[in-house]
């Protein structure tokens, strides 16, 4: 069987090997392309709009990105992290719908002011000391703060609606927050990429096995899962972006880097509006405090979506545990991935993390009652015959190797490079898509040096993203510059 020569290969269709195509691409145009999806369409899983929550995730009301210290001080430096590959993706964006090689904004991105909300005097403390903390920084000056009840109804009306009177409550927004429909952007990109020299998309097909060969390329077997033919490609360099089977196939490879590595699944379910008068009285994304023992990603909130153009409300995660790492997985995918590098750290993470287990276990086994009553903590009027469940999509949270030999679980996305450079792949989940093209820069970093140190590649970046190795957190004039920009370019605000 013929194997057909490519530079790059891309494992998955989602957000990211979406960015690092185009990024690639725009670099580097000559290069050749393969795009491998095991799904029949692209952005189906992880990616897809309601697979996720579409925060373009800034830091802005997600109050787990700024915890406070035992010392009672508010820790910025996650949220200063994400703010910074936020505005990064937003430049990268806004680049590609004036070049033309994205539709008009409100297509894959629309505004909705990021709030967060909170009730109760120790959790109003904390959000006051946040906000007072945060608004000191050019990154969220724009920040808007109250614990007047009038001003929080003109923001999210809603929530207020019947609360207790004499609550102690309190707010803050961002009103150029947005909604970002991941699944629509990324086959925007792949449309695009389709239209260039040198890329093929490949759909309904899974990647069977990884084989080194002695010039230091790939050979990469496939199938065709609706047509059951095989094929395969001889691959210079590898990404796998395929969000909860990342970890499955980076094993496939066998490289000494993915050792150690395992993988903790976790579900998600949301509650959507059926009442379209609801519908059109809320407009933001209300982030609250998350319940005791939650895990990140399932940091409850009230947000108004955009999907294919219509508007919807959605409430949740709930989380969930499932030993499958895919939405449309297998239930043994967790066991298959088991192997002798990673026994041990994940024994050791497992009895770690016994509550969390159960907080899952506990929360996919919630009644439709159960999960509207964790709602009307935010609206009070929330009727059971108004919203309905609907299944999001899989994360897989990193366990890793610590230094003492047990393991740890990470909930963050991590990005990982062989030391050839032939292979890379990013592991993990939050914040996920909205930090894609800092993720995707550093597989370039590290895997293509050569298109990012030359001075033509150095100078195509920084056309398309200004703030390209360059501090915004530390430099407020270009941030003003890079915001004036990104926010007319994506209208929004």
């Amino acid at each position: 069987m013929t194997a057909k020569n490519v530079d790059v290969l891309l494992v998955g269709a989602g957000a990211m090997s979406s960015t690092l195509g185009m990024l690639l691409k725009q670099l580097n145009p000559s290069l050749s392309i393969t795009m491998v999806e095991r799904l029949d369409q692209v952005a189906q899983e992880s990616t897809d709009a309601l697979n996720n929550a579409g925060t373009g995730h800034a830091a802005y009301c997600e109050l787990n990105y700024t915890p406070e210290t035992p010392q009672g001080e508010i820790d910025t430096t996650k949220a200063i992290k994400i703010n910074t590959a936020f505005e990064q993706s937003l430049e990268f964006w806004s680049y590609l719908v004036e070049q033309g090689a994205l539709p008009e904004p409100q297509q894959f991105i629309n505004t909705s002011p990021h709030c967060s909300f909170v009730w109760g005097e120790k959790n109003v403390g904390f959000l006051r000391k946040r906000y007072a903390t945060l608004s000191q920084m050019p990154l969220f000056e724009d920040m808007e703060y109250s614990e007047d009840p009038e001003q929080i109804n003109q923001w999210m009306p809603l929530i207020m609606r019947s609360r207790p009177a004499g609550e102690p409550i309190a707010a803050t927004r961002v009103a150029y927050g947005s909604d970002v429909n991941f699944g629509a952007l990324s086959r925007a990109l792949v449309q695009n990429l389709q239209q260039q020299p040198d890329f093929d998309l490949l759909l309904s097909t899974q990647v069977e096995q990884f084989e080194r060969q002695a010039d230091g390329q790939w050979l990469v077997k496939y199938k065709n899962r609706q047509q059951g033919t095989q094929g395969q490609l001889l691959a210079k360099f590898i990404f796998i972006g395929a969000g909860g089977a990342a970890l499955p196939l980076l094993q496939k490879t066998g490289i000494k880097e993915g050792l150690g590595y395992g993988g903790f699944p976790v579900s998600g379910q949301w509650l959507i509006c059926k009442n379209p008068e609801l519908i059109e009285q809320h407009h933001a994304k209300v982030y609250g405090k998350p319940p005791l023992g939650a895990p990140p990603m399932s940091v409850p909130h009230l947000d108004t979506r955009i999907i294919n153009g219509k508007k919807a409300l959605l409430f949740g995660p709930f989380a969930g545990f499932t030993t499958k790492f895919l939405k449309q997985g297998s239930f043994l995918d967790l066991f298959c991935s088991v192997s002798s590098s990673n026994l041990l750290p994940l024994m050791s993470v497992g009895m770690k993390n016994m509550d969390l287990t159960r907080y899952l276990i506990s929360e996919s086994r919630q009644s439709h009652n159960d999960r509207v009553n964790a709602l009307r903590q935010y609206f009070p009027e929330a009727k059971n015959e108004d919203w309905e469940l609907s299944i999001a999509g899989q994360r897989v949270q990193i366990i890793k190797r610590d230094p003492k030999g047990g393991g740890k679980l990470e909930f963050g996305t991590e990005v990982l490079v062989a030391e050839d450079r032939s292979v890379a792949a990013l592991l993990g989940a939050s914040p996920g898509a909205s930090t894609a093209v800092q993720a995707m820069l550093q597989v370039i970093e590290r895997a293509f040096p050569d298109l990012i140190n030359s001075e033509e590649g150095a100078s195509k970046i920084r056309t398309m993203i200004t703030s390209y190795q360059k501090d915004l957190a530390k430099d407020p004039d270009l941030l003003r510059q890079v915001r004036t920009r990104t926010l007319k370019t994506l209208q929004l605000g």
